[in-house]
Parts: structure tokens; sequence; C-alpha cells
């Protein structure tokens, strides 16, 4: 059965849910949400990154691992009234605090045990038990195409929930996840040259392939890459991660990045004589944006502004190259991780910043 919602990108699905809970907090709409979406587009980063930005405490629950009785508690007999009455499971948030009720692989549960998520996502209870007001209920699960183990939801179900479709999105997961990730700059990098290769499910189906790139098996990779000095045995975990082709390719820009990146170097290097440091090919220079912009910390924004603002100056070793782009990309990220720390006043402090700043105003850039 089709799922005839709108596709969003994982920010964007984020923002969603981000605004259904403003509006439940102020007892406006309380709904049930479901995110569909391949394995490894970034559904359960969605959530946790939800939890962690409104302060609410996560309740993960895999419907795949648990049974109708589960859900429903454990019976025993009260002999003071003569009836049974039932624990109430650890797993169901009953607290005063903001929470999330996640139910993860929605779609892979059994279908016995859907008539006891009934409940949960309409009335908001089992049992007796009902669910304080401050939690709020997010589903997630993969679709029957997606070649995981998965059953079509009914219109019983479906119903009880307003649903999303998240689709991997290169350019989001870049600007909103690599970095707060701590994603390795080679990865950024790659994908940001090769966004094809973020999420190739749909093509590792069709060629009968197990192993397909997803934003999950490349934040695997960024830890293989922060986690294993040893080129060789490297090379064969990210081919088992990502595919021996992907993996082919990823490794030859690896070894680039490495012969030619030194931000450690450069942010300790005066500015007067940083220019031979600079990588003379856009993928190191990609890299450098994006390792500059994750290693910066207050002390060395100062330099990382003068080593962006100066990027547009390397034309002549980087001939060709788009590094006025680039620059401006890279101050995009670099202001808004400033702003998240509280370091905006670096820029304004900054002759580099101003300088760069009046020749864009100067050639009637924004």
């Amino acid at each position: 059965m089709t799922v005839n919602a709108t596709t969003v990108s994982a920010g964007e699905a984020l923002r969603v849910l981000q605004a259904a809970w403003d509006a439940q907090a102020a007892g406006a709409l309380t709904a049930s949400w479901m995110l569909h979406g391949r394995p490894g587009v970034g559904k359960t980063e969605v959530v946790q990154t939800l939890a962690t930005r409104i302060g609410a405490e996560l309740y993960d629950l895999r419907l795949t691992t648990i049974e109708p009785q589960d859900l429903r508690g454990l019976p025993y007999f009260d002999h003071a009234t003569a009836k049974t009455v039932w624990y109430r499971p650890e797993d169901l948030p009953d607290t005063d605090a903001p929470a999330i009720l996640f139910l993860d692989e929605l779609t892979s549960a059994a279908p016995s045990l859907q008539p006891t998520v009934y409940g949960l996502l309409q009335e908001r209870r089992v049992g007796r038990h009902v669910l304080p007001a401050n939690v709020l209920i997010v589903a997630a699960g993969n679709q029957v195409e997606d070649g995981a183990i998965a059953y079509d939801m009914g219109t019983a179900l479906s119903d009880r929930l307003v649903h999303m479709i998240v689709q991997a999105s290169a350019d989001d997961w870049l600007k909103h996840y690599a970095l707060p990730a701590g994603i390795h700059p080679t990865v950024a990098a790659f994908i940001r040259t090769r966004p094809d290769l973020l999420e190739t499910t749909e093509d590792a189906l069709r060629r009968g392939q197990m192993i397909a790139c997803t934003p999950r098996s490349w934040t695997r990779v960024s830890r293989i890459m922060a986690a294993v000095p040893d080129r060789a045995l490297r090379r064969v975990m990210i081919a088992g991660t990502v595919g021996s082709a992907p993996a082919a390719e990823f490794a030859l820009l690896a070894d680039e990045i490495s012969a030619t990146v030194q931000i450690d170097t450069m942010l300790s290097t005066p500015r007067a004589d940083r220019a031979g440091l600079y990588p003379t090919t856009l993928h190191g220079l990609t890299a450098l944006v994006y390792g500059l912009v994750g290693a910066v910390t207050r002390d060395s924004l100062p330099a990382a502004i003068e080593i962006l603002a100066d990027l547009r100056l390397q034309g002549g070793q980087a001939k060709g190259l788009p590094v006025g782009d680039l620059a401006t990309f890279g101050f995009e990220l670099l202001i808004g991780r400033a702003l998240e720390r509280g370091w905006a006043d670096a820029f304004a402090t900054s002759d580099a910043y101003a300088d760069y700043a009046a020749e864009r105003q100067a050639a009637g850039l924004p």
C-alpha cells in the first residue's frame, strides 16, 4: 500500500516535529506522528535530536522485540479488592518532565501487536495507564518496498497517525547533521562532491546487492576513519559498510585529503605563512572547510576566519576551482557554529572578515 504523504528531508522532519511539540505544549494540538523511510535515512537520529533539543527523556521502544503483554504490563491479584491489577511497564513514560515515546520499527512489528498500539496512538493509553500530557508520541518504520522486514499498515492503524516520508538529502545532511555529529571531514567532502552516493538503497536492490550507502552507513565510515589508522584495514571495513565500489572511490579521496589537508598546522601558523598550506584540489579545499568548522574553538576562531577569508585568494594555486563560492559556504557554516556557541563577537572584531565583507559588498554580493 502506497504512503501518499509528503516526502521531506530529515531536517524538515525535525522542524515539523519541533512544531508539533510546541503546539502540544501549548495545548493546541495532540497527535501521534509517523516517519516512513528506508533503512538508515536518519529517522531515529531525528527523534534523538528532537529529544536533546527540547530537553526530553527519550523512551525508545523497539516494537519488534516485544509482545502485546509487554505493553499491557504484568497482572497480579489484589486480595483486598478481589480484582486483577496491572503493574505498569517501565517502558512507558510516567513523568511530569518532557518525554518522547518513540515507537520504532512499527511497520516491522507483528500484526498481533497492532491492536495494543491502537490505544497508545489514539487515546494515549494502555489499559488504565494514561500517558501524561507532556509526552510526544513518534513512530517510525520502513516500507515493504524498501527491502526490509515490514508489513503493510492497515487503515485502522494509519488513521491514528500523521505521516511523513523521510528521504535522504545530501545538502540537508551536510548542513544540519554532519557538523553537529562531528562527521569526519573526509566523509563530508566526499558526500559534497558525490551527493548521489549518500543513499543508494534503491540502486542496490535493483542490482541484487546486499550493501547500500545510507546516511547511517556513512556515519559509521566516519567513526572508522577516526578510530582505525591502518589504511589497509580501514579499506576492508569501509567496503563492508558502503560496498566495494563506493569504498574504492572514497579511498582515493581519503588518500588525497590526508596528504594535503593540515587543519591543526594551519590554525597554529601565522597568517603570512599559510599560503603554501592550502590544498590545491576541490576535494582538499572542501575537506579543509568542513574540518576547520568542526575543529574550531573559541580561541582558534580568529585564525579560522582568516583562513576562510584568504581562501578566495588561492585562485592561483587552485586555478579554475570555485574557491569564492566555497569560502562563502564555509562562512555560512562557521557563522552558524559561532552563533550556536555565543562566539559571534569574534566576527565583529576580525579585520580579515571586515575586508572579506567589504570586498563582497563592493562586488554587489550579499
